[in-house]
């Protein structure tokens, strides 16, 4: 181990002879899997002109290829030695640093590093505390986001903005998944309305947590009713809405409901993923609906890319949905 942090201290302390912009280091290291290799390329890239949404990007890739390793003492050398940096008085910079060890699930020392902001002269605002947040939520820590909320804000005067809730909301969602599953609702439908009484006004993301905890607990017609609701709340439905509806309603074995709502997501442009749709044209099929089948996939034939073009054929024989001359002169499902 003394050999392989002498090896990265070198990498980062040491001037390079050939030096690259963040932007070629951001490319080269989505394809790189090798841990070394990988804090090469990071360490010969320079940050001078780059943005700093680019710098963080490939700060994060090169944790990823390390912990992957489980190399976490490479990682925190790594971390650390940034925090030498004149930018580390900046916000935004000494956040990628909070949300860099979320990423490695290193949430211990994202802690530190918040709790350091004063002595390392960066100033507080919901940027760093979305960040520490979302570090917790990298790490798993799902029940912990809800106590640091509370503990954080009050101890710092740090005040939760509109992105705050929303990882609060979805910490109920992921905390919810097994072991939880008869709270997360309620409880996510009260904080909505608390964004609302603090004036800041939810967005579809707020709502599509809701919606996913109400399907989760099985709640359909609640998940429908908040649906339904969104242009009241003065939002719009997107693709995860529609996909998350479709998956639930399948899943329940209500192939027709789902059928429904997917023919909305066509009229407003906002469809589903493939294997949703494939799922639910299984269970059309299934169900002997197979003119809603064949609307369906004849749909997604002309609306999906050309490269899924292969798949949804496939799906077709697989259902028994050839195309024949009489399928031709079926209305097209959407209409």
């Amino acid at each position: 181990m003394a050999s392989s942090l002498r090896h990265l201290s070198t990498n980062i302390t040491t001037t390079q002879k050939v030096s690259i912009s963040i932007s070629k280091a951001k490319s080269k290291l989505r394809t790189e899997h090798d841990p070394d290799k990988a804090l090469a390329i990071y360490s010969s890239a320079s940050s001078n002109d780059s943005s700093p949404v680019a710098s963080r990007y490939a700060q994060d890739l090169t944790v990823r290829r390390l912990a992957k390793s489980h190399r976490f003492t490479d990682i925190e050398f790594l971390i650390e030695s940034r925090k030498s940096d004149p930018k580390i008085k900046q916000e935004p910079f000494l956040s990628s640093l909070i949300r860099s060890y979320g990423v490695a699930g290193m949430f211990d020392q994202a802690m530190k590093t918040y709790h350091q902001m004063d002595q390392l002269g960066a100033p507080r605002s919901s940027v760093s505390f979305n960040a520490l947040l979302s570090a917790c939520i990298q790490s798993k820590l799902y029940n912990k986001v809800p106590v640091l909320f509370d503990e954080i804000s009050e101890k710092y005067r740090v005040f939760p903005d509109k992105v705050s809730y929303g990882i609060l909301v979805k910490s109920y969602c992921e905390d919810g998944k097994p072991e939880k599953a008869n709270e997360g609702p309620e409880r996510v439908k009260e904080l909505i309305e608390d964004m609302g009484n603090s004036g800041l006004k939810p967005d579809t993301i707020s709502y599509n947590y809701l919606i996913t905890c109400y399907c989760m607990n099985g709640m359909m017609d609640d998940a429908k009713k908040v649906f339904e609701g969104l242009e009241a709340y003065g939002c719009k439905a997107n693709a995860a809405t529609f996909r998350t509806l479709v998956f639930h309603l399948c899943k329940n074995g209500e192939y027709e409901k789902g059928y429904k709502v997917f023919k909305e997501s066509v009229r407003v442009h906002r469809i589903p993923d493939f294997n949703t749709l494939k799922y639910l044209a299984e269970g059309l099929a299934e169900k002997k609906k197979m003119k809603e089948a064949k609307g369906l996939i004849r749909t997604m034939k002309k609306k999906f890319p050309p490269n899924l073009l292969n798949a949804w054929k496939k799906v077709e024989e697989n259902l028994g949905l050839h195309s024949t001359e009489e399928d031709n002169e079926v209305k097209e499902a959407t209409a």
